[in-house]
Formats: C-alpha cells, sequence, structure tokens
C-alpha cells in the first residue's frame, strides 16, 4: 500500500490520543491533541491548510483541511457518533480536489477511535510521479 508506514504512523498518534482524552470533546480538543503528538512523533505537518477548489479552471471557494502530514496525506478528522457514508464522500472530495491520493479519516466521537484510509484512483501513477 501507499504510504502504509505514515499512515500506521498517523493512526498510532491518533490512537493515543484517543485512549488519553476518550470521547466527547469537540472536534478542535482532538485536533490540537493530535498535532502535540504528531509532533512528538516527529511528523512535519500543516494545520487547518486553506485551498482553493476550482471548477472548470474558475476559483468557486476554498476548504480547510485539518492537517496534510509530510506532504503527502490528507487527514480529516471528525468528533461525530459513527463515520457515515457522506463522510467518506466528503473525504474522497477532498482528495480528488487537492489531487492527492491517500487520506485518512478519523473519528474521535466513538467509544473506539474509528479510522478508515481513502484512496484516490482517479490520479495515475504518472501523475504522481510528476508531482
Amino acid at each position: 500500500m501507499l504510504h502504509e508506514a505514515l499512515t500506521r504512523k498517523i493512526i498510532g498518534c491518533a490512537m493515543q490520543v484517543h485512549s488519553t482524552l476518550g470521547s466527547g470533546f469537540q472536534e478542535v480538543i482532538y485536533q490540537r491533541a493530535l498535532a502535540i503528538e504528531m509532533a512528538y512523533q516527529n511528523l512535519s505537518f500543516e494545520r487547518e491548510k486553506e485551498m482553493d477548489i476550482y471548477y472548470r479552471d474558475t476559483q468557486i471557494g476554498t476548504r480547510r483541511v485539518d492537517f496534510f502530514v509530510e506532504e503527502k496525506i490528507m487527514v480529516e478528522i471528525k468528533a461525530i457518533a459513527a463515520i457515515e457514508d457522506v463522510h467518506i464522500a466528503q473525504a474522497m472530495n477532498y482528495l480528488e480536489a487537492y489531487y492527492m491520493q491517500i487520506g485518512l479519516l478519523l473519528n474521535f466521537g466513538s467509544k473506539s477511535l474509528q479510522f478508515k484510509r481513502i484512496h484516490n484512483n482517479a490520479i495515475g501513477k504518472e501523475e504522481l510521479l510528476s508531482q
């Protein structure tokens, strides 16, 4: 799997945050704690990076993704009862909009940490090699 070691390390950080804080906090609390844990684990990241959204070469808005890790993985955080298909679709839309291949959807709101690895199959290997 592409970036398997990196995604495992990010998930490990999220597990540490969830085991320490448990569920029940707002998303921003988990975001702040995950930033501390990823820094502790020597992961480079950008938090709440604002990206332009385009339609037919026209910029139509912006969106902030929770984290870009090591310039390779998009991480979106939730603090909800359970991950649903709409959340997976949202994460996939972000991957496509940002031309990224791999993302993680992390949910701190359930009793146990929930995570989904999201793949953007629309990007071919040739495009990745040129980046």
